[in-house]
């Protein structure tokens, strides 16, 4: 059984397929992909509130021909509350559909979990542990707007800590060949210890930025993100998000063929005056989700991938 978990499944060669997939999907006629997954139904079990990895994911499968079932706020709203494992929600579920999207607050109970599920499973964000596909579209989305995978220097912004985003994403970019970081964060909010050794055992160049102008300074890829404030542990991780937000006066700086990016939602983090600027690519790499998530499930329904 092929689950998406991880991005560590996924390596450049597997990485450009999808995209190239996502790309096909996207530029075909509807009616010409109306039927791939014709006969196919697929839950979608939500523990936490999310807008986009639900509704893109739904209208994945609704555009390739299939159906969804979906659970909303399954941590109030399903058998959970009673008190059920979530590997009794995967045999159960997993009777009833061909695929489960999950998002889960407990990354530890999903991977423990996971193993019970009689059909494939998609991580679709779990506590602060990963978010594949949102990495696997971030990437999609460098590759539209910057044209290459390849020799590139990132800035990564805000909570390293908890921002499942961040990790899957630096995870991925570590199997790209000559990428650079530099990482500006709250003191308190730093990446966890195990993912900045595996930057450091892929080859990664890693710098902690001082300020905003220097994060940004030289980047081809912003990647801003939103504090995680509802993870903190305890009061000493409240921080001034005010400190790392990306405003107007700072395009100045950004090169022209920079993009900033960001896994939404926002909350102060970007200046909405920064939107019109044609290297704002937040709002169109939101809308790359859509079709790198029907390329995803496409492909894990007629079991591509492996």
């Amino acid at each position: 059984m092929f689950h998406v978990s991880t991005v560590q499944q996924f390596d450049l060669e597997k990485t450009t397929h999808l995209i190239k997939h996502a790309e096909y999907l996207r530029t075909a006629k509807r009616a010409d992909i109306l039927h791939r997954l014709s006969g196919s139904l697929v839950a979608t079990l939500f523990y936490e509130p999310s807008t986009r990895t639900r509704l893109s994911f739904e209208a994945a499968v609704y555009r390739l021909g299939g159906q969804v079932i979906s659970a909303e706020n399954a941590r109030e709203n399903s058998s959970s509350k009673k008190g059920e494992s979530l590997a009794d929600v995967f045999r159960i579920v997993g009777a009833y559909v061909d695929a489960i999207v999950i998002r889960h607050h407990s990354a530890e109970e999903l991977e423990e979990a996971i193993a019970y599920a009689p059909v494939p499973v998609v991580n679709a964000g779990a506590g602060s542990g990963e978010h594949p596909t949102q990495a696997l579209l971030d990437v999609y989305t460098i590759w539209r707007e910057i044209g290459r995978l390849e020799n590139l220097s990132v800035a990564v912004l805000g909570d390293l800590k908890y921002g499942r985003t961040v990790h899957s994403l630096l995870r991925m970019l570590a199997m790209m060949p000559n990428i650079s970081l530099k990482l500006y964060y709250p003191q308190s909010l730093s990446l966890p210890p195990d993912i900045a050794a595996e930057m450091e055992r892929a080859g990664v160049r890693v710098e902690q930025a001082e300020s905003v102008e220097q994060a940004l300074c030289g980047a081809d890829v912003v990647y801003q993100t939103r504090i995680q404030a509802e993870r903190f542990e305890s009061v000493d991780e409240a921080c001034a998000a005010s400190d790392y937000a990306i405003q107007a006066k700072h395009l100045s700086i950004l090169p022209n063929h920079a993009r900033i990016l960001h896994p939404l939602p926002r909350v102060g983090e970007i200046d909405p005056a920064i939107d019109p600027d044609a290297r704002a690519a937040y709002f169109r790499q939101a809308e790359n989700g859509l079709y790198l998530r029907m390329a995803l499930i496409d492909q894990l329904l007629k079991g591509e991938l492996s």
